[in-house]
C-alpha cells in the first residue's frame, strides 16, 4: 500500500518541528503546528523562538527562509507525493516577528508543469494578519509522475 503524500508531508514537518532529523532545520522547525493540511496545502502555526532571533530580537531571516522552504516543500510533496529539488526560491520580507510573537503560515500549490511545482508560502502575523514574508518556489524532480504529466 503507497503511503498518501498528505500524511507523509506532515510526518516529515511534524518530526522535524519534534527534533528529528537535520539539526539546522530541527532548530528552525521546532515547535511548528500544522493546523490544517489538504492536498497541495498547509496551513501551519509557528511561535518563533530565542533560539532563532537576532541581536534584536527579531525573527532571523535565515531561520525564517528555512522554514518557508521546509513548508513549501511539504505541501508539493503532499501534491505531487516525492521530494523535489529547489531550481527557483524567493522571499520578500515585509516585517519582522518578534521572539515568542505567533505567525500563520499558509503554504499552496500554485502551479504544476509535469516535472516542476511552484507552490506560494505567506507568512503572517497571527494577531492582526499582517504580511511578514511572501515566499515563492519552484521545485523539479526527476520523476515525471506528477499529476500534470499524467494529463
Amino acid at each position: 500500500m503507497e503511503d498518501n503524500p498528505v500524511q507523509s508531508s506532515n510526518k516529515w514537518l511534524d518530526d522535524l518541528s519534534k527534533g528529528l532529523g537535520h539539526q539546522l532545520e530541527a532548530i528552525t522547525v521546532e515547535g511548528l503546528k500544522i493546523v490544517k493540511a489538504l492536498e497541495g496545502f498547509l496551513l501551519c502555526n509557528f511561535v518563533v523562538s530565542n533560539r532563532i532571533s537576532d541581536a534584536d530580537g527579531n525573527w532571523h531571516v535565515g531561520a525564517m527562509a528555512t522554514l518557508i522552504d521546509d513548508v513549501g516543500a511539504a505541501a508539493i510533496y503532499s501534491y505531487g507525493g516525492h521530494i523535489k529539488a529547489s531550481i527557483d526560491f524567493n522571499i520578500s520580507f515585509f516585517s519582522t516577528a518578534k521572539i515568542q510573537e505567533e505567525v500563520e503560515m499558509e503554504a499552496k500549490v500554485v502551479g504544476d508543469k509535469g516535472r516542476i511545482t511552484s507552490v506560494i508560502i505567506e507568512v503572517r502575523r497571527k494577531s492582526n494578519g499582517e504580511l511578514i514574508a511572501l515566499g515563492k518556489q519552484w521545485m523539479a524532480s526527476h520523476n515525471n509522475s506528477n499529476k500534470a504529466s499524467k494529463l
